[in-house]
């Protein structure tokens, strides 16, 4: 299994905590060069140190500084083989349709979705150049269902990059560049974790629906990313890579 990423390229967004800190730690263990990137340049320079990385400051939804963050890699490092799209929020603002303002709205689509667009922009062009490339972008199983307890503008701004990953996906296939949505369901990170400890309730009306029965771990999703990132995903693109725990699939869960 390790090993199959030694000497690429890997830059991942959202690199401080959750799923991207977990996906750091993997592709390191699976020998990348990881560029960690994120807004918390403490959590962010942290992960890099761990595992011997190198930590980029960056607001991704702020277009000249996703350029200059992939030109700085590219410059620095020769390529980028893979770019793990991931960074993303859901703050508490962000409820009913009936109670969300237009500010939460307009701030939850910039950086969920905006920045997955402007990171794609500005990596396929060196990928184009390279003749090959992995991007994975952070969807979610929200993206696929819907709920009635609803955070309306993160299920909005998912749903966009799943659109977007599937036509991207399409348009550079025969250019060597491969473009996955993942769509993990609900998973014990941190911002998960806040969320649900504020309102126990809200998180016992999800997990029920879950067939599994608990919260997915973010090394379990960073698996599935260093899949996506790897060869062995050779033939994939333009796929929505969906790690839930069945809750997608489910009509009635187990007792």
């Amino acid at each position: 299994m390790q090993g199959r990423l030694e000497g690429r390229v890997t830059v991942v967004t959202g690199a401080g905590s959750g799923i991207g800190l977990a996906t750091v730690r993997r592709f390191a263990a699976e020998g990348a060069r990881v560029v960690c990137v994120d807004i918390d340049a403490p959590a962010g320079g942290k992960a890099a140190e761990e595992v011997g990385g190198e930590f980029v400051a960056c607001d991704v939804a702020d277009e000249t500084a996703v350029r200059d963050l992939f030109d700085g890699v590219v410059d620095r490092h020769g390529r980028v083989d893979v770019a793990f799209n991931n960074a993303g929020i859901s703050p508490p603002e962000d409820d009913s349709i009936l109670e969300t303002g237009l500010d939460a709205w307009e701030r939850v689509l910039r950086v969920n979705t905006t920045s997955v667009y402007l990171c794609c922009k500005h990596v396929i062009p060196h990928m184009r150049r390279q003749g090959k490339g992995s991007i994975i972008n952070t969807a979610s199983f929200v993206a696929l269902m819907g709920a009635a307890t609803s955070q309306i503008a993160y299920t909005a701004s998912k749903g966009g990059v799943l659109a977007m990953t599937r036509e991207l996906g399409v348009q550079f296939a025969r250019e060597g560049i491969r473009v996955n949505a993942l769509c993990p369901g609900p998973v014990a990170t941190p911002l998960l974790l806040e969320l649900f400890a504020a309102d126990p309730e809200r998180a016992a009306r999800r997990l029920v629906h879950v067939p599994m029965g608990r919260f997915g771990q973010p090394e379990e999703i960073a698996a599935a990313v260093a899949f996506l990132a790897s060869d062995d995903s050779s033939f994939m693109t333009a796929a929505q890579f969906v790690v839930d725990g069945g809750i997608t699939g489910a009509y009635v869960t187990p007792l």
